[in-house]
C-alpha cells in the first residue's frame, strides 16, 4: 500500500483505536462502537476504509455475528531528519529469510574512534576528517539502515508467527489473552495482578487462565508469582 494513503488512513484517531482493539481480540461492530463511544454507522465507515486497504478482515460465527480482525502485517517507517524526508511501508518480511548472511547483523563500534570523532565534531566540525572516509562511512551506514529495516520486518513477521503458534494450542478460547499471558511470564515470574496490567484484563479472569494454565502443566505457582514450567531440553 503507498505510504501517503496508509498515513492519510491512520490519521483517523478512531481508526487507529479500532486497530489497537482488533489486534487485543476480533470484535464485531457494536462491541467497537461501545469501545469508541461512537455510532455503529460511523464504526462501519471505519471498518469499510481499513478492509478497502487490506488492513481489515471480517468473518461470521455460527451465530450469523459478523467479528473484524486485522488482516495482516504492515510496517509503516517515517523518516524525518534535517537531510530528509521520508515514508515507507512493506508487509513483514518472510520468516524463511536467512538474515544470518547479511553483512551487518550486529553493529560493532570502533569506541576510541568514535570518542575521537565527537571531539572533533565539537571543535572544529568534520571538515578536519577525510571525505573520502566520510563517503565510506555513509555508504555503510545507509547499507546497515536498509538491512536494520529489513530485521525488523522479519522480527515482526516472526513474532506474529510465534503468537499465532501459541493462540493455536488455545483453540476454542482466546488465544491471544492466553499468549500475552505467557509473553508476560517469558521474562520471569510475575504477579497476577501485574500480568493483569499488561493483559489490561481484569485480576480476575488472569488469576483463573493461570489456573487453567497451572492445570496443563504450562505455569505454576510460587506464593503470590507465577513462572513458566521449563519445558524438555
Amino acid at each position: 500500500m503507498d505510504s501517503a494513503a496508509l498515513l492519510d488512513l491512520l490519521g483517523n484517531e478512531n481508526r487507529r483505536r479500532i486497530l489497537r482493539l482488533l489486534s487485543r481480540k476480533p470484535c464485531y461492530v457494536t462491541e467497537i462502537s461501545e469501545y469508541l463511544g461512537v455510532s455503529p454507522k460511523a464504526v462501519i465507515d471505519h471498518l469499510r476504509k481499513l478492509e478497502e486497504a487490506g488492513l481489515v478482515e471480517s468473518h461470521v460465527d455460527d451465530g450469523r455475528r459478523k467479528y473484524f480482525s486485522i488482516a495482516r502485517n504492515l510496517r509503516l517507517e517515517v523518516n524525518v531528519s534535517p537531510y530528509e524526508f521520508g515514508t515507507k511501508s512493506a508487509y513483514s518480511a518472510s520468516p524463511n529469510l536467512d538474515i544470518t548472511s547479511w553483512r551487518h547483523v550486529s553493529l560493532h563500534v570502533d569506541r576510541a574512534n568514535a570518542a575521537r570523532d565527537g571531539r572533533e565534531d565539537a571543535h572544529s566540525g568534520a571538515d578536519d576528517r577525510d571525505i573520502a572516509a566520510l563517503a565510506a562511512d555513509l555508504e555503510q551506514l545507509e547499507q546497515l539502515e536498509n538491512e536494520l529495516s529489513m530485521a525488523q520486518r522479519w522480527v515482526q513477521g516472526r513474532l506474529t508467527d510465534t503468537l499465532d503458534r501459541i493462540s493455536a494450542h488455545f483453540e476454542g478460547v482466546d488465544g491471544r489473552f492466553y499468549g500475552d499471558l505467557l509473553r508476560g511470564l517469558a521474562c520471569g515470574p510475575e504477579t497476577a495482578e501485574s500480568l493483569a496490567k499488561k493483559a489490561e484484563a481484569p485480576p480476575e479472569i488472569v488469576r483463573d487462565a493461570l489456573e487453567g494454565l497451572s492445570a496443563h502443566g504450562v505455569v505454576d505457582r510460587d506464593g503470590d508469582h507465577w513462572r513458566l514450567v521449563a519445558g524438555e531440553p
